[in-house]
């Protein structure tokens, strides 16, 4: 089936928009989501962990798949399924405080999110091109940034009033996002496969020869996987260790939701003002054709981020270092993006970005639980582990060489 737009926009500016309609509606959603679940759902630490590890099987089992119809069938569908999908589990999780409901959520926004996830950068990069499309991913971090302190802000005032509420706002928020592109979004660059020639075999084999066949490709899947296997821990602990400290009042509060909205701000601005800085004082680095020196950097001070937040005993030190790790990931999403699209082609360009996707979930999925088991016994040694699993990711980053000159368009299709 194909939907037709209504409308016209230009694609840059329908990619900044949605995205920061994105991060706005997502912060409403998730920034007191973990408050919710124990306050007016009942949720115990078991069924906790479950949530978490519901959504990342639905995405697991669903990122290629996913990306395959959006190689095959279309890429502006494929995103405004998930928009409406999102929003509907949203919906659910935020009207029904029951656990099963909220399993059946996470099923309905993961499914929803392996929709948009890589179809959202190869349907860019297919309008603006590859040599544009490293701008356009860093001008719209920065927006998505300055959505989600909105977003932010916005959730902590209307979770003052119910806690649900927010939440349920999101998800009527995304399915008019859905409605919007349906009628605005268009795509002119993308060209639907024949269809003697659709295969969801045969795309999901282009796409994994692209992977084993590119260096570049290959070795972003292998530092996805990396990545999750170290991510699922620290994000399911961090909180748990600042829990451990005593808050400040301020304004006559210690609450810890109070404090969580202030710290989910502070790191989001900060990332904000850094990337806005370094895109005016060096903005070549974040826009090279073959940026492995910067991510080494960035992935090396993550690395170390994450390790001395796990050695750190005071809250404020324990929180610059998260803050730290925040910025370098945010620094490196674009860079790394842009990086990728241009070592893909159109025809399986959201199903190779989807396999990156779903290496991360693979990795998390994979190393949650036993960091997670470790957890139970020693906070600091399951965050410290978190923190060194990381270490290959700079060496990796490092090995890749740039192509040689007089090979590059050679270099692209076998480099």
């Amino acid at each position: 089936m194909h939907l037709p737009a209504y409308g016209s926009a230009d694609p840059a500016r329908t990619y900044y928009v949605y995205n920061g309609a994105w991060a706005f509606l997502s912060a409403l959603a998730f920034t007191l989501s973990m408050v919710y679940y124990v306050r007016d759902a009942g949720l115990d630490p078991l069924q906790m962990v479950l949530v978490g590890t519901t959504l990342e099987l639905a995405c697991f089992l669903f990122e290629v798949p996913t990306g395959i119809v959006a190689d095959i069938y279309s890429r502006r569908l494929s995103i405004i399924i998930g928009f409406a999908l999102i929003g509907a589990g949203l919906l659910l999780q935020g009207l029904v405080p029951a656990f099963l409901a909220i399993l059946a959520a996470q099923v309905l926004w993961g499914v929803g999110y392996t929709f948009t996830s890589g179809a959202d950068q190869a349907w860019i990069t297919d309008e603006v091109g590859t040599d544009r499309a490293a701008k356009v991913f860093v001008r719209s971090q920065q927006i998505s940034l300055a959505a989600k302190i909105a977003g932010t802000v916005t959730a902590g005032a209307l979770g003052l009033v119910s806690l649900p509420l927010p939440m349920a706002l999101s998800g009527g928020g995304m399915l008019l996002l859905a409605l919007a592109l349906a009628v605005f979004m268009r795509e002119d660059n993308f060209h639907r496969t024949p269809r003697a020639e659709r295969s969801m075999a045969e795309t999901f084999k282009d796409g994994l020869a692209v992977a084993r066949r590119r260096p570049v490709v290959r070795t972003l899947v292998l530092i996805s996987l990396i990545s999750g296997l170290s991510s699922e821990a620290f994000d399911r602990l961090w909180s748990v260790k600042i829990l451990h400290f005593s808050f400040p009042a301020v304004f006559g509060t210690s609450d810890p939701a109070f404090w969580f909205t202030v710290l989910a701000l502070v790191g989001t601005l900060l990332a904000l003002v850094t990337s806005v800085v370094l895109n005016r004082l060096s903005p070549e680095r974040l826009s090279a054709t073959h940026p492995n020196g910067v991510l080494a950097v960035l992935s090396l001070v993550e690395l170390s981020a994450v390790t001395a937040f796990a050695l750190l005993d005071h809250l404020w030190l324990a929180l610059a270092a998260m803050w730290v790790r925040t910025i370098a990931g945010t620094l490196a999403w674009p860079i790394e993006s842009a990086w990728l699209n241009r070592h893909v082609d159109s025809r399986s360009r959201a199903t190779v970005i989807s396999m990156v996707s779903q290496a991360n979930a693979i990795g998390q999925v994979v190393g949650g639980p036993p960091l997670g088991a470790i957890g139970r016994t020693s906070l600091r040694a399951a965050l410290t582990a978190s923190g060194l699993i990381l270490t290959p990711i700079p060496l990796l980053y490092l090995r890749l060489r740039a192509p040689s000159l007089s090979g590059t368009k050679s270099s692209v299709g076998a480099d």
